[in-house]
């Protein structure tokens, strides 16, 4: 274990998230809030911390995907206990684990909150807040890979255990390369969003907040009514764009280089729509008596379920009310997830349809013993290693699903709560279903049980893997 590289990693880290406190500060200055000082006092903290471990003399700069996986883990363990002091020195969330689970929330674009009343926290937590969306939307490790001139071969290693997906793929030679065109891309949907609601007349302090939270598919919103209170014109615009990002990023540089049919043939990208729009029709024609006409049922399923499948989580109606139908769909949504290599959560379409795939392999095998036969996405044959990883993360996946849903069944809430919120955590959604849907929070459950969802928040941010490899005794020897 390379631990003079990790330190060295984990130190801009420290420096990285002393950087972000920044607009938040700017933002206290602006409204004259004195929790501003918060952000002060933790950005010191940082810096303190993060200049001597980057300082430091690296013995080695050998780094093996070992070291990647433990180093992305670690650092977002360290980005999120870091990001919850202003809460709890500002007092705005007094409880270290509350403030953990708020933090790690936002950072794993979750957007489940433990918070009664959002609009009591000043602006400059709000958007300390929302902005943890968009910082962990693309990825912390991803952002440092564009920024310093890191040498040695372990890009790679690092944008593999952070990026989600089964596959990680280069756009270009160089790793540094590809991270800075996907945070371009990323840059550039999130500015184009924020001018469309500000067409809309959306406040300035408002289209920030939700553009973050929309562009990492975090959900956090500024009010008790998440989006319910914002125009139609607004709604349709947050729709568009959480669909957008829930987009596999390599379709965007295809079209960027005029790639164009190579773009329209990425066959996740076509199941994702073709998925979001078959849900959209169906709790539309659902739920249509409970709106003044079609259109507008069909505008609340366009959202809830563009919110829902990309891991978003915002609302702009109780869906907690609708019909047993279309909840049953939005849970299954919940599942599924975005497309890999977005900014989605969820186990994702590309893992599902390497699984259907396989299962239809197996059955052709049955028939066919003899039969040599390929898993193939997009014309191209899908190694068998991939393969036998989105086995493997699935059977994980259900451990840690049904482990965590046992643990958190003994604050003796109801099933529904109980299975939806764990399948919210870990597939870093938000909102659930019962006492966890969007109108209501986290807030009931015990602090051991947001324990369990503060892991499973993470584990769902880092597919599982780089989190387990924590706890493993073999991951800390030197050799």
């Amino acid at each position: 274990m390379n631990y003079s590289m990790i330190s060295y990693i984990l130190g801009w880290i420290f420096n990285f998230e002393a950087a972000f406190m920044i607009l938040p500060g700017i933002t206290a200055i602006i409204y004259r809030e004195k929790n501003g000082l918060a952000f002060l006092i933790t950005m010191l903290i940082c810096l303190t911390i993060g200049i001597p471990l980057t300082r430091r003399k690296r013995k080695s700069k050998v780094f093996h995907a070992k070291e990647g996986a433990v180093t992305v883990a670690l650092s977002w363990l360290v980005l999120s206990i870091a990001g919850a002091l202003p809460f709890i020195i500002s007092g705005s969330i007094p409880h270290p684990i509350d403030a953990i689970f708020e933090t790690v929330s936002g950072f794993t674009t979750t957007g489940a909150s433990i918070l009664n009343n959002v609009e009591a926290l000043s602006h400059c937590m709000l958007i300390w807040r929302s902005f943890t969306h968009w910082i962990g939307g693309m990825g912390v490790l991803v952002f440092i890979l564009c920024l310093l001139p890191l040498t040695g071969g372990y890009h790679m290693n690092l944008m593999k255990a952070e990026s989600p997906g089964p596959s990680v793929s280069k756009l270009v030679p160089k790793v540094q390369s590809t991270a800075k065109i996907l945070y371009t891309i990323y840059i550039i949907l999130t500015v184009v969003e924020i001018i469309f609601l500000l067409i809309g007349k959306m406040p300035l302090f408002d289209t920030l907040c939700l553009s973050f939270g929309t562009a990492g598919t975090g959900g956090f919103g500024i009010k008790n009514d998440s989006i319910a209170s914002y125009s139609t014109y607004n709604q349709v615009v947050i729709t568009v764009f959480m669909i957008l990002f829930g987009i596999n990023f390599n379709a965007y540089y295809l079209l960027l280089t005029k790639k164009v049919m190579q773009a329209a043939k990425n066959e996740e990208v076509r199941y994702y729509l073709g998925i979001i729009g078959l849900a959209i029709v169906v709790i539309a024609i659902n739920t249509r008596e409970m709106f003044t006409s079609f259109g507008r049922a069909f505008q609340q399923a366009a959202f809830q379920v563009g919110s829902i499948i990309t891991t978003t989580g915002y609302a702009t109606t109780d869906f907690n009310v609708w019909p047993v139908f279309s909840k049953t769909i939005l849970v299954i949504l919940m599942f599924v997830g975005a497309c890999a290599g977005s900014t989605g959560g969820g186990i994702k379409v590309s893992r599902l349809l390497i699984l259907c795939k396989s299962a239809r392999k197996e059955l052709q095998l049955y028939l066919h013993p003899n039969a040599v036969k390929k898993i193939k996405m997009d014309d191209k044959a899908i190694p068998h290693e991939v393969v036998r990883a989105t086995n493997m993360f699935l059977f994980v996946y259900i451990m840690i699903f049904v482990i965590s849903l046992l643990i958190i069944s003994l604050d003796n809430l109801d099933m529904v709560s109980n299975f939806t919120a764990i399948a919210a955590t870990l597939n870093n959604i938000g909102p659930g279903l019962g006492a966890v849907g969007p109108t209501g929070n986290f807030n009931t459950y015990s602090y051991i049980s947001k324990g369990v969802m503060i892991f499973d928040m993470l584990a769902g941010r880092l597919e599982v893997f780089p989190l387990l490899l924590l706890f493993k005794r073999d991951t800390w020897r030197k050799f």
